[in-house]
C-alpha cells in the first residue's frame, strides 16, 4: 500500500476496496480476488525492496535485501503441489476469496480482528 502511495496510485487502492466490498455481497463461490490487481503494477524485485524498506531497523548501517523465489520457481520446485495461494493470490478454494477481501477491507477501514 506505502508503495501504490509514493507512486500516487491511490486511485487502485480506492478501486480495490470498492471491488472487495461488492465482492463481499456475492455468494462465496463467486468471489473473486480484486487484491492481486495491486500487486500487477510491480515486479518482485519492486515488492521485495518495499518490504524491506519496511522492516528495515532505523540504526541499521548495511543493505537490507529480501528475496523471494519466483512463483513459476515455486512450481517447479513444488510440482506436486498447488499451495502458492500466499503469493499469487490464487486461492484453491472460495473461501480465501472471501477471507482476503474481509482482510482488506477491514485493513482499510483500520478495523482489527479476524476476517474469518
Amino acid at each position: 500500500i506505502s508503495l501504490l502511495k509514493k507512486n500516487g496510485k491511490q486511485s487502485v487502492i480506492d478501486d480495490v476496496y470498492k471491488r472487495c466490498k461488492e465482492q463481499l455481497t456475492m455468494p462465496t463461490s463467486e468471489m473473486l480476488n480484486p487484491v492481486k490487481d495491486i500487486y500487477r503494477a510491480f515486479t518482485a524485485v519492486e515488492i521485495s525492496d518495499e518490504i524491506a524498506n519496511l522492516i528495515r531497523p532505523d540504526d541499521l548501517k548495511a543493505d537490507l535485501k529480501i528475496v523471494y523465489q519466483k512463483i513459476e520457481d515455486l512450481h517447479a520446485a513444488c510440482s506436486a503441489h498447488t499451495g502458492d495461494w500466499y503469493f499469487s493470490g490464487d486461492y484453491p478454494t472460495p473461501g480465501g476469496n472471501k477471507v482476503v477481501c474481509r482482510s482488506f477491507v477491514n485493513f482499510i477501514e483500520g478495523r482489527g480482528g479476524r476476517a474469518y
